[in-house]
């Protein structure tokens, strides 16, 4: 009862939200290349999940301001043995770029799809080695069918369905790489390709870095909506054409400005009301690429976001759902984590596919039981659990029993990136120290006689973070190791809070998470 009853307490001091207005971004975590539509009075969103398992995460929200994670398409990464990190692993350069065959760093989702045709919501992705792929179900916060292969092969990013109103299926992707935009012919059960592809967008001097497009039909038109110009700095532009294969006009229609750089890649969505919105995503370093909401006209038959093409920072909320206090508690993203279920929270995604053998919810009831892999580096350790950093500011303590560990094991709480920052334990000669790490250097601290430690790191919005200790719930809190930079971009994505341990030996031992808890 204590753990539910903190948990909730926490789940009310992160929920937020004004009457009438919102403020950007509305998502201030790493949701990259959101894409989202409405079904009825409920909204949902995907987005890129990259190597972490389980793959796509579900959101659903009432209003498009508060959301909440509901699910993910994919329960594992069944697509290249390296997903399992059980290929070989080169060790070169393995704490700032893991090279080889071994892991797939940087590969697995890339800027999903979803859409909602004949009662199925069907999500498209693409893992840039292997192809292109689509699952489906009835109920996006329940189980989705095993992937179908839609083109298969290495290059391919960002493919988007679309149904048209004679019921004929087509499909739009780009090239790793950017661009240029291929549209193909598809069987009307999204399964099959029906032709080798025609390149209808290749625009390199208007439309550079071409990628992430979107389908739409308004007034006879049909629409792409397609981020140009890059991550980084790139604004949205907009094409549109009367026949599906083009020729097809474009505009950018949102462009940097008001503390944005990169103000694009997203999808767009009406409610029931009318009105126009397009959520796409900001990059913001050490937090990702975060998730703005801009409202959208339409003039002439093209849209105008924003502000006239400038994003907005705050603006009348969308006339939807008036959401109750209950409600606000409930759609917020989850982050605590008491490990009372028998079910990890939908919060978390193990770094590349778990081993289900060495991790457990009903070993010891109330607690997270990890068994350590061996690796000799954080980047090559398999059963790591993540989850979204949360901005503009986070405080996150997690309390680790000690009991299970073996010489050479290591285990702590790390801000998941390049260079691996974390604060831990190793157990050496029978001995445990407190140890900081910074890019694969180990800072040995003090000897730690008790069985159990709190681990904190606070992360400032300067997205730096401080690792502290303490022995008891109250405290108090010691500083180990610097304030420390995080690492601004990770294999396409942010930093991650994450528990891990692994051994360097061939010796088995374990740790026991009793809980994780964040606040903002």
């Amino acid at each position: 009862m204590r753990k539910l009853a903190v948990a909730w307490a926490l789940a009310l001091a992160c929920a937020s939200g004004t009457a009438g207005t919102y403020a950007n971004p509305v998502l201030y975590a790493d949701y990259s290349d959101p894409d989202v539509i409405r079904v009825d009075d409920d909204y949902y969103l995907v987005a890129s999940s990259f190597h972490f398992s389980p793959g796509i995460p579900v959101l659903k929200s009432k209003d498009l301001v508060h959301w909440k994670i509901v699910g993910h398409v994919l329960p594992k990464l069944d697509f290249h043995p390296a997903y399992d990190m059980s290929a070989s692993y080169p060790l070169t350069d393995a704490v700032s770029k893991p090279v080889g065959d071994g892991l797939r760093y940087a590969g697995g989702v890339w800027a999903p799809a979803i859409r909602f045709h004949n009662g199925l919501f069907y999500v498209y992705w693409a893992t840039p080695n292997e192809g292109i792929f689509m699952s489906s179900s009835r109920d996006p916060a329940g189980a989705w069918s095993t992937p179908v292969t839609v083109l298969a092969g290495p290059g391919y990013e960002d493919p988007c369905p679309f149904w048209d109103d004679d019921g004929k299926a087509w499909l739009i992707h780009s090239r790793v790489g950017a661009g240029p935009g291929i549209l193909h012919a598809m069987s009307p059960d999204g399964k099959t390709l029906l032709d080798a592809g025609k390149t209808i967008v290749e625009d390199r001097v208007n439309l550079p870095v071409f990628e992430g497009p979107k389908f739409y039909k308004r007034n006879g038109y049909y629409y792409i909506f397609a981020p140009i110009g890059g991550v980084g700095s790139g604004p949205q532009a907009v094409l549109r054409a009367r026949r599906i294969d083009g020729p097809y006009e474009s505009r950018t229609v949102l462009q940097p400005g008001n503390g944005l750089s990169g103000p694009h890649q997203g999808g767009y969505v009406e409610t029931p009301a009318g009105e126009g919105w397009f959520m796409h995503f900001n990059s913001t370093g050490a937090f990702g690429r975060i998730v703005h909401l801009q409202p959208v006209t339409w003039r002439d038959d093209w849209p105008v976001m924003g502000d006239a093409g400038l994003p907005v920072p705050s603006h009348a909320a969308p006339r939807t759902a008036t959401l109750s206090p209950a409600q606000l508690a409930e759609y917020r993203l989850q982050d605590s984590d008491e490990f009372s279920s028998a079910q990890l929270g939908l919060q978390w995604s193990w770094n590349h596919n778990p081993d289900d053998r060495r991790w457990s919810l009903t070993q010891r009831p109330g607690f997270l039981r990890i068994h350590a892999s061996q690796s000799q580096y954080l980047v090559g350790a398999r059963n790591t659990l993540t989850q979204i950093l949360q901005g503009p500011q986070s405080e996150i303590v997690t309390r680790l029993e000690l009991g299970g560990m073996v010489d050479s094991q290591r285990a702590g709480l790390s801000l998941f990136g390049v260079k691996v920052p974390w604060l831990g334990v190793v157990r050496e000669g029978g001995t445990n120290y407190l140890t900081y790490s910074n890019a694969g250097v180990e800072t040995r601290g003090a000897q730690l006689a008790a069985n159990a430690v709190l681990l904190r790191a606070v992360v400032k919005p300067d997205q730096t973070v401080q690792f502290s200790y303490a022995l008891a719930e109250n405290g108090p809190y010691t500083d180990i190791g610097p304030v420390t930079e995080l690492a601004k971009f990770s294999w396409w994505k942010g930093s991650r809070p994450a528990v891990f341990t692994y051994t360097k030996s061939a010796a088995a031992g374990y740790i026991d998470v009793d809980w994780f808890r964040v606040t903002h």
